[in-house]
């Protein structure tokens, strides 16, 4: 079984790049990220789902990783 962290850690996911010229899924992953507009960042809990989706689109994004306390 999964231990239990403490606290969540959570990433902060901004988005530098412009999705127009890729791919219709990676324009759907960025999308579904919650980023809509160039420079937006949003937080979302880390999890491997949320890891995967990054991995598609890491050249669209930048990510810091944060503890929430």
């Amino acid at each position: 079984m999964a231990k239990k962290s403490e606290s969540p850690r959570t990433l902060r996911i901004t988005l530098v790049r412009s999705a127009i010229g890729y791919s219709v899924r990676h324009k759907a992953t960025v999308r579904a990220l919650g980023l809509h507009r160039l420079h937006q960042t949003v937080e979302h809990v880390d999890t491997p789902a949320l890891r995967g989706m990054l991995s598609k689109v890491n050249h669209l994004v930048v990510i810091e990783e944060q503890v929430v306390e």
